[in-house]
């Protein structure tokens, strides 16, 4: 039984006329004749009565029109699928962040806007380190990554959402905020406790620190390590020293925390959007121009 033949059924059935069903399919009537008896000699049912003068349903036709018009319209259904989910429309997005990636404004925006716009992709996303993002792409457990520049390799492609400053994390009671408004150098914070990610985190930010720092003269002192951003304000809110961290992270209101900004003009930090090079998924190529087109704005 092929598809056809449901759909050369139904044209008769709705039509009872096989002169007529011919012409709305577009072929001639004997044929169209020839492949109904070969129907019912695959279903083994009498499907139609026919007369000299007219064509009915049989009951067993009554019942099969039924059956015929589902398997049809779910046939229709898998094609739309299939057509949806080449478009990427449809499916599971796996997205990899870097903890400090959300807080700029432009992202979360990108992000609501591909599930107004693609409701039936589940968007599954992943925080971890910059490193982590790297690395989850080239065994290709995400799809896309959004992540702090690091050295990659060439299978993997990015391009820059954005740049934002960094600023100068203090407690509140630290002797550097009086008259600092304007913002501090780098080199000021040189004999300074450092609170930051640790080495083995893979943070883009600690390479970005520590080469702006050995520009100007110093290895920065770190006292205190954490994983997470808040973590760390949090530990410069108790006098456990200072922190580095961009812009974006003011918005992060703590009590005995106050933010400078870095007057060096190397301390500006990107926001990568990374995929690999050989990106296959339709729904990731949507999130892509999705989110590279609200940077622009």
């Amino acid at each position: 039984m092929e598809l056809r033949h449901l759909r050369y059924f139904i044209a008769v059935a709705e039509e009872l006329h096989f002169g007529r069903a011919a012409q709305a399919l577009g072929i001639s009537q004997p044929p169209l004749s020839q492949q109904i008896q070969v129907l019912e000699q695959e279903v083994g049912a009498r499907l139609f009565e026919r007369t000299n003068r007219r064509v009915e349903l049989s009951e067993a036709g009554r019942l099969f029109l039924d059956e015929a018009r589902q398997v049809l319209a779910q046939v229709d259904k898998a094609a739309d699928v299939a057509r949806r989910a080449q478009r990427g429309e449809l499916g599971e997005l796996k997205i990899g962040f870097t903890s400090s990636a959300p807080f700029n404004s432009s992202i979360p925006q990108a992000i609501f806007a591909f599930r107004q716009r693609f409701p039936e992709v589940r968007l599954k996303l992943r925080e971890m380190s910059s490193t982590q993002v790297a690395e989850a792409l080239l065994d290709e457990s995400i799809q896309v990554g959004i992540m702090r520049p690091l050295p990659l390799p060439d299978s993997l492609s990015v391009v820059e959402l954005l740049r934002e400053p960094l600023v100068v994390v203090l407690g509140s009671k630290h002797p550097l905020v009086a008259g600092s408004e304007a913002g501090l150098q780098l080199a000021t914070l040189a004999h300074e406790p450092f609170v930051f990610f640790p080495r083995s985190y893979g943070s883009g930010l600690y390479a970005q620190l520590l080469t702006l720092a050995r520009d100007v003269g110093f290895t920065p002192h770190f006292a205190q390590e954490a994983g997470e951003a808040m973590t760390i304000i949090g530990l410069v809110a108790a006098g456990l020293g200072v922190s580095v961290l961009p812009a974006s992270y003011q918005r992060m209101r703590i009590d005995g925390v106050v933010y400078r900004p870095l007057l060096d003009p190397e301390a500006v930090s990107a926001v990568w959007l990374a995929q690999r090079t050989d990106q296959r998924s339709p729904m990731a190529r949507a999130f892509v121009e999705l989110l590279t087109r609200k940077a622009e704005l």
